[in-house]
């Protein structure tokens, strides 16, 4: 044990004795895209791997998003230790591992520097201070300022348009990541046996990881790794891909159907394990190990504890139901065969106004063709009927209306959705509602409302959402139940024999409306 804590302190002897705080812990984030990933969350994150890997010496390892470089200087202090019998000699080991061993893709210049001076200690490889000599300044942490490859106006690797902010000459970082826009030739000659990192999210617009339009990028890092056909590989990524949704649907395919995925570590909220980043929807870490066949075992994070963790088929539903304790919720409510309410509820734009809409009518005449149409926030305005393009034999209904976007961090229990309420006959409204169902009396569109307002139906709206924005989608889950009656939580639990810890379950994630 102490041969054991000897070597894995050999960066801070190296660094010339005594105690050395780990700036690592403590550095700030240079982008909201990329974001910095702490030693002790990189150790969770290794301690997934055999312990065989750490006494190979044969294998070769990959980073191909270094940002600090930490993922390496961990890797490396492993190796420290479980090469010692193989490599009594410290020096020997210390260059067989870091010249035969590690490899890094940088994001950047600066986190190439940065990644070089955590592992060698040194920025340059070739540096006097460096602690394993290479003969170039690089060492085997790469970085090469690539342009991006367009196509009608969109870069074929990570989508980016042409024109937009990373759209740079040669002088300024593009952005264009080394590893996801390497050439089928170079993807041909990389060979590593094991890939671990944390890439980046999403390509940046401004908005930061909490912009929910940015197009994600992570996926792409997890793609290309895959042609490398590594026997190990290990990321930590955005859980936005459970659900899907932009430009993550056939990566979530993919990613369900992979039976090679031995173990995922869930955070729903990721301030847990990235204190003050906001990454809505949580992230996640997984191992993928190419000579496993079987059940993903699924472990969920709050906080400090492991909640919950269950050996699961990840392609058990079409989506990746988050929590463990959700299945046999969600296996009583389907063994009812009911009809789901996803087909009554309307698209994204039910009336074909858009919310940017501002030509209102400014003066209320009487006309049969003007319309009163909801915005923001439950406003009134007064719309002509030309401009309604859609579902307009909806007008003259009881139309049960929900907020399109509404989104909450921080810990749970969470309210899911907005407030639905109903718009009666006379009535449309602009696309930041969805129209969940029609009816032609009141009384069963306020039944409606009413179910809606249950923590049962909020819950099982909550196991297809992840981000603010809902769509028809969502409510996939969610029993059509006749609304010739009011619904109550009560009644909904004995309708499905939801047992007492099931009902405090539910309790845990949705607050009461």
């Amino acid at each position: 044990m102490e041969d054991d804590k000897k070597d894995m302190n050999l960066f801070t002897r190296l660094i010339k004795g005594g105690h050395v705080p780990d700036i690592l812990d403590c550095i700030a984030n240079l982008s909201s895209d990329e974001v910095f990933t702490p030693p002790d969350l990189v150790d969770k994150i290794l301690d997934l791997l055999p312990e065989e890997v750490w006494k190979d010496s044969s294998l070769k390892w990959l980073d191909p998003a270094c940002k600090t470089g930490i993922f390496l200087r961990q890797i490396a202090k492993r190796l420290m230790v479980g090469l010692r019998e193989e490599f009594p000699n410290e020096e020997e080991r210390r260059e067989h591992i870091f010249h035969n061993m590690l490899y890094g893709i940088a994001l950047t210049d600066l986190t190439a520097l940065m990644s070089r001076r955590s592992l060698y200690t040194s920025k340059n490889a070739n540096g006097e201070k460096s602690i394993a000599k290479f003969d170039d300044a690089e060492g085997n942490i790469s970085y090469d300022n690539r342009p991006h490859t367009y196509e009608k106006g969109v870069c074929v690797y990570c989508g980016n348009k042409k024109g937009g902010e990373l759209d740079r000459d040669e002088t300024r970082e593009r952005h264009a990541y080394n590893f996801i826009h390497l050439t089928g030739e170079e993807v041909e000659k990389m060979k590593f046996d094991v890939i671990v990192g944390n890439p980046p999210y999403q390509l940046g617009t401004g908005g930061g990881i909490a912009d929910n339009s940015a197009m994600p990028i992570y996926q792409y890092f997890v793609e290309q790794s895959l042609k490398l056909e590594p026997k190990y590989l290990a990321f930590i990524i955005p859980s936005r891909w459970f659900i899907g949704g932009r430009g993550l649907d056939s990566f979530r395919r993919m990613m369900l159907n992979d039976r090679h995925i031995k173990e995922l570590v869930d955070y729903p909220d990721a301030n847990d394990c990235f204190p003050g980043v906001d990454i809505s929807g949580g992230v996640c870490y997984f191992i993928r190990d190419d000579d496993y066949v079987g059940d993903c075992t699924i472990s969920t994070v709050i906080g400090n504890d492991v909640v919950s963790s269950m050996a699961r088929p990840l392609n058990e539903y079409d989506v990746l139901v988050r929590f463990n304790q959700a299945i046999s919720i969600l296996q009583k409510v389907q063994e009812h065969n009911e009809e789901t309410l996803e087909k009554y509820v309307s698209s994204v734009k039910p009336f074909g106004v858009s919310s940017t809409f501002k030509d209102f009518d400014k003066n209320e005449n009487g006309s049969p063709d003007q319309v009163r149409i909801f915005i923001r926030n439950k406003e009134e305005k007064l719309i002509n009927l030309k401009y309604i393009s859609s579902n307009q034999e909806w007008i003259h209904k009881y139309k049960v209306l929900l907020p399109k976007a509404y989104g909450e961090r921080g810990k749970y229990p969470y309210s899911i959705t907005g407030k639905p309420f109903v718009g009666g006959p006379g009535y449309c409204c602009s696309e930041t509602y969805l129209v969940i169902n029609v009816f032609e009396n009141e009384f069963e569109a306020n039944n409606l409302a009413s179910y809606m307002r249950t923590s049962f139906f909020r819950f099982l709206v909550s196991l297809r959402k992840q981000t603010q924005n809902m769509a028809r989608d969502c409510f996939k889950f969610v029993p059509n139940l006749s609304m010739k009656r009011k619904w109550t939580d009560k009644e909904l639990f004995e309708r499905y024999n939801i047992t007492h810890d099931e009902q405090e379950f539910i309790k845990s994630l949705v607050k009461d409306m």
